[in-house]
């Protein structure tokens, strides 16, 4: 784990401020602890964040000369977007090599290794500022053994029925819930937003497969050493053709006890943005569930404690609650949205679950 180094951000999200093409930028903004001096986006600029994260009241500015005239200018330009493939917008380059010539370092998430561009690279020298790419896999890669938690220690993994419909949100809604309750909990950043808002992890879709299942088992173990109950944020999705090996990978390196399941009630079929949403719809979520639990018992068992829904695509609340109770009534588990109504019933729900399982009791 690295020591935590606070910047002012200006983020990059430029034609793409949205809660889903710019989800990096989203959850920098709603959960992490640098300062977020402005949003770049020319296509909304004059807008202000507030207007899309209700609270966070920060200037969307045109253009990075923009951001630098603000009376607290940022010292770094994170790149705020998650795009499938995790390549850098060809039209970028040129803002970011203005930013390391005025003296910001770089924060990527991207698949594209921003520090490995020649051209960036000699630029960051010459001007002494730094790259950060966060999917950069670590140096420690080390096969899975089967290693069993520490006595005491609840893990609880998030997982979901798509990709980017909030499964690091809940985890972190689920983190800030226990740690309000007096639990003390803790929570592993898989992926480069949780690390860039946690300031340690490993982005584990990156990993080299063979080392993947470990890479989680030794995150877990970090996890263990701060918290007694050990929140791991989910990737990806089970039944995701694109994206279920990471997921398979979490589940069977961090053997949770226990799984909170990640819905987004209303969407149809899986996040592709080059296919048809209905090439490949979002899975029925009871046998979903038990999908879950039984690829989990293949290595050690684990059950679904709670539904954590993302209602977003029903504005108004009382719909959302009723959505909210029709899922429950589905599952038979405690369901609630933690990002919109607040983690701290689902939490106390997940915490009795979790504390009734027969292989966390010995009964």
């Amino acid at each position: 784990m690295r020591p935590f180094e606070r910047r002012r951000l200006l983020i990059m999200a430029e034609g793409q401020f949205g809660a889903h093409s710019a989800k990096t930028a989203y959850g920098v903004i709603r959960y992490g602890r640098d300062d977020v001096v402005a949003v770049l986006d020319s296509t909304k600029a004059g807008q202000n964040v507030a207007t899309y994260l209700p609270g966070r009241d920060i200037p969307i500015v045109g253009s990075l000369s923009e951001a630098l005239a603000l009376p607290n200018p940022p010292d770094g330009l994170l790149i705020g977007i998650a795009p499938t493939g995790g390549r850098l917008p060809e039209d970028w380059r040129s803002i970011i090599g203005d930013a390391i010539t005025a003296g910001l370092d770089v924060l990527s998430g991207l698949h594209t290794f921003v520090g490995d561009d020649p051209e960036f690279a000699a630029a960051a020298a010459a001007h002494g500022t730094s790259i950060v790419d966060y999917r950069r896999p670590p140096d420690r890669l080390e096969t899975a053994v089967g290693r069993r938690h520490g006595p005491g220690k609840r893990v609880i993994l998030t997982v979901g029925t798509d990709c980017a419909i909030g499964k690091m949100s809940v985890a972190l809604e689920l983190r800030r819930a226990a740690l309000a309750a007096g639990d003390l909990a803790s929570f592993v950043a898989t992926g480069q937003t949780g690390m860039m808002i946690e300031g340690w992890g490993v982005a584990v879709d990156r990993v080299i497969s063979d080392f993947a299942q470990g890479t989680v088992e030794w995150l877990v173990e970090q996890g263990e050493a701060l918290g007694d109950w050990v929140i791991v944020e989910g990737q990806g999705s089970l039944d995701h053709p694109a994206y279920s090996s990471v997921t398979l990978a979490l589940i069977h390196g961090a053997t949770p006890q226990a799984m909170v399941m990640v819905h987004k009630p209303g969407l149809t079929g899986h996040d592709f943005d080059h296919l048809p949403e209905a090439s490949f719809p979002i899975a029925s979520l009871p046998p979903f569930i038990e999908l879950h639990e039984q690829i989990a018992g293949l290595v050690a068992p684990s059950s679904v404690v709670a539904v954590a829904l993302n209602t977003s695509l029903y504005p108004n609340d009382d719909e959302a609650r009723r959505v909210i109770e029709a899922i429950g009534a589905e599952t038979g588990l405690p369901t609630d949205d933690p990002v919109r109504f607040g983690a701290n019933r689902l939490w106390s729900a997940i915490r009795e679950g979790v504390d009734a399982l027969p292989w966390v009791t010995g009964t």
